[in-house]
């Protein structure tokens, strides 16, 4: 079994319902806080955080479904940068990744890269609406554009959100260059544990206090 304190540092403690308020991102910071985790993930209208210690920030770009002007991400990257952000998990163009359209994708990836500046920028290439082949070649672009993070899900898409499979193929493709951030549905140890085993060096979790818990049990 993985150890507690090694599951707390690669966890992004995340907030991302649209209904959430200022005073739940500020509960969100105190038990991230307490948890002892990494990161916290909120939404951009949320930034900036007041008081976040020593956690990373980080925020997400043309969230939840991509289909957002490449300009439109980048300059949303440039104000997360400005307000206090990290990192920046952006969403891609799924529905050109879909198309095979890959230079596309690939610009619209640099545009975030660029506008970021030294923020750490993860791809959430919605591993489960797209076939393996596809998700190969978004994760090599990725590369290509400058990320840092290749990251499986928004946790929004119909389709699912992150599996051992998806984690696998992509730490296959990125080797040790990037890391891999599985995001989407992992609600219990089990799940975690299974996704750390297939290569993740991130997790995107919202039940972090249950998942660890279990570590604590």
């Amino acid at each position: 079994m993985t150890s507690r304190s090694d599951v707390a540092a690669i966890i992004d403690h995340t907030l991302l319902k649209p209904e959430a308020t200022l005073a739940d991102v500020d509960a969100l910071v105190a038990e991230a806080k307490e948890l002892g985790v990494l990161a916290i993930c909120v939404s951009p209208s949320m930034l900036p955080i007041t008081d976040p210690g020593e956690l990373v920030v980080a925020t997400v770009v043309g969230f939840p479904s991509g289909q957002v002007k490449p300009e439109i991400k980048a300059a949303e990257a440039q104000r997360a940068v400005a307000d206090g952000t990290a990192e920046v998990d952006m969403v891609i163009n799924i529905g050109q990744a879909i198309a095979g359209d890959f230079d596309a994708v690939e610009a619209d990836i640099r545009g975030v890269v660029e506008a970021s500046g030294d923020a750490l920028v993860k791809v959430i290439i919605e591993s489960a609406a797209l076939s393996d082949e596809q998700i190969v070649e978004v994760c090599r672009r990725a590369e290509t554009a400058g990320a840092g993070f290749v990251k499986t899900s928004t946790g929004f898409h119909p389709a699912g959100g992150a599996s051992a499979h998806a984690v696998s193929l992509m730490r296959e493709t990125v080797g040790d260059r990037l890391g891999v951030k599985a995001s989407g549905g992992i609600r219990t140890l089990e799940a975690a544990e299974e996704m750390i085993a297939a290569g993740a060096s991130r997790l995107g979790l919202s039940g972090s206090a249950a998942i660890l818990g279990a570590l604590d049990a």
